[in-house]
């Protein structure tokens, strides 16, 4: 029973890293080449470029409030905002804004608020807020 209950586990594990590895090497380049191309196209109305403080780029889904934009993150690339976040910046609709970063994991009230905006159809357990303040 163990054994079996192993392989399963193994099994989980190797098809989650797959699912990773495709939405990292092919499906982000993917969504970003779009995002580039079509800046006012049907994606771009939800999903912006995200450059974090490392660099890294990623397509996220986004809810702008004047200068303020909130993200939900679902991997581990929000940990990078922690303990105060950093500068980077957004890619939206073909303009490329300058900004403050952090990950907010303390306020509980403000996640569910802006979620219920951004992702109401999500699992309300689920993701990390994350908020840009613009320049």
């Amino acid at each position: 029973m163990i054994k079996w209950l192993l392989i399963v586990l193994a099994v989980g594990v190797l098809v989650l890293g797959a699912g990773a590895c495709v939405y990292n090497w092919w499906m982000n380049p993917r969504v970003a080449r779009e995002l580039r191309e079509d800046p006012q196209g049907e994606r771009a109305e939800k999903v912006m470029l995200l450059t974090l403080p490392s660099g890294r780029e990623l397509p996220v889904n986004y809810l702008r409030e004047g200068n303020t934009v909130y993200a939900g993150a679902d991997g581990r690339w929000w940990r990078e905002l922690r303990d105060g976040g950093g500068r980077g910046s957004v890619f939206i609709q073909g303009e490329t804004l300058p900004g403050t970063m952090r990950a907010v994991t303390d306020d509980p009230e403000l996640r569910e608020s802006v979620f219920e905006r951004l992702r109401p159809s999500a699992p309300g357990f689920t993701g990390t807020l994350v908020v840009i303040d613009l320049d």
